[in-house]
């Protein structure tokens, strides 16, 4: 599907779509530039795009896939791509997987996530369908450690592609079996970043395999960027020419970043998608870029959107929601959560500033509406691959806010770098 102009995409979405009819009421009519475009905010998008009553799409749903994104238990997130949108999407996508090392023949176990409309899994299918090389597909999907550990050795395994966590329990197994997997040439990690001290138990599992990022895309901002070969930095990727493009803006000013090594908030305009437009869209990460052209970027973590505990989404104002509706004293002065890293695992902190001491007890309370609400969070600390969650008061005079702004972080991400 070829790109479509930004004139072409605007006039469509403003002219079809209630919520960008209102958002572009001011744009004028000739647009030339994104930056005539005002940035979406989140909360507005998701609250447009709603079922039923839907405020968001250009066109009736007629012809396409639904994935789920985000969204408590009770008000899951929708996103519908059209038929060709989604073989466009996957069609790129599987190109980036022979620039991220996927070779003719290689035997490739899916182990993402499937079911209740999430798009992991289906998506890497589908793009190693379409992929532009020869290749066997096993859709095992999130089947038992062990279950995996006999594949990779019984049916001679070359790649294994998963979420971090996942592929680190894997190779935990392997090793506790003694019989690790030399034979395995290519680990492809998606859905957050590898970190560092994941690295040597994999390394061990996998002794002669590349590490590297299958590519960056998500359900709701679409497909994203593909991975770039950059030596031992996992995080660099670039925007699929013709297909996306990827802003950085400045956190405060909401200027665009053009400076190598200046670090701000990721946006990203599809140019393909019309049934529900993407344009100027937060992806809900950090990054910088890493060339003075800016074409390619280096990965730095969660914006404020929200968290990413391992796999499990926390976005802000959905844990902000449970939280208030728990707290009908109004204790609560303020929230940000905290992402940190320890003995290999992520771990959230939510922080909640106060004005006076809350009741002893109210930590806990509002601790198991959360976890109520976001039951992935349980199951996922069950298996072990995150830490529990915790609730912390602190005086709101000590919640961290920007520096330049003095607004407050909604998201303070404290795990490693590297």
């Amino acid at each position: 599907m070829p790109a479509k102009p930004l004139q072409a995409l605007v006039d469509l979405a403003r002219t079809n779509s209630p919520f960008y009819a209102e958002l572009y009421r001011d744009v004028p009519a000739t647009v030339t530039s994104l930056t005539q475009l005002p940035v979406i905010e989140q909360a507005a998008f998701w609250a447009a795009n709603t079922w039923p009553d839907n405020r968001l799409m250009t066109g009736p749903l007629t012809d396409a896939a639904v994935y789920k994104t985000g969204g408590t238990t009770g008000a899951p997130k929708f996103s519908p791509w059209t038929r060709t949108e989604h073989f466009d999407s996957v069609s790129a996508f599987g190109a980036g997987l022979v620039d991220a090392g996927l070779k003719p023949g290689h035997k490739v176990a899916n182990l993402f996530c499937a079911g209740e409309l999430y798009s992991g899994f289906l998506f890497i299918e589908n793009a190693l369908h379409h992929a532009p090389v020869e290749n066997v597909r096993l859709p095992v999907a999130s089947a038992p450690d062990e279950y995996v550990a006999d594949l990779i050795h019984s049916f001679g395994v070359d790649v294994l592609a998963g979420e971090p966590m996942k592929l680190s329990s894997v190779a935990e197994t392997l090793l506790k079996q003694d019989r690790p997997a030399p034979q395995v040439e290519l680990v492809l990690f998606g859905g957050d970043i590898l970190f560092n001290d994941l690295r040597p138990l994999l390394r061990s599992a996998f002794p002669n395999a590349v590490l590297s990022s299958i590519g960056y895309a998500s359900v709701d901002a679409g497909l994203v960027a593909g991975p770039v070969r950059a030596g031992d930095d996992l995080r660099v990727h670039r925007a699929f020419p013709n297909r996306t493009v990827v802003e950085i803006l400045d956190e405060a000013t909401g200027e665009p970043i053009t400076e190598p090594g200046v670090p701000g908030r990721v946006f990203v305009t599809n140019l393909f998608r019309t049934l529900v437009p993407i344009l100027r869209y937060p992806a809900g990460d950090r990054a910088e870029w890493t060339d003075t052209a800016c074409t390619t970027f280096r990965l730095l973590g969660r914006s404020t959107e929200g968290a990413r505990v391992g796999t499990v989404a926390m976005p802000t104002e959905d844990v902000r929601a449970v939280l208030l509706a728990h707290d009908p004293e109004q204790h609560i002065a303020g929230m940000q959560l905290v992402q940190r890293r320890w003995d290999g695992r992520d771990g959230l902190i939510i922080r909640l500033g106060h004005t006076a001491p809350p009741p002893a007890d109210l930590a806990e309370t509002l601790r198991r509406a959360v976890l109520d609400a976001r039951p992935l969070y349980v199951s996922e600390q069950a298996a072990g691959a995150i830490h529990p969650l915790r609730v912390e008061w602190v005086p709101r005079a000590d919640l961290v806010t920007n520096p330049r702004t003095g607004k407050l972080q909604q998201v303070v991400d404290e795990r490693p770098k590297d």
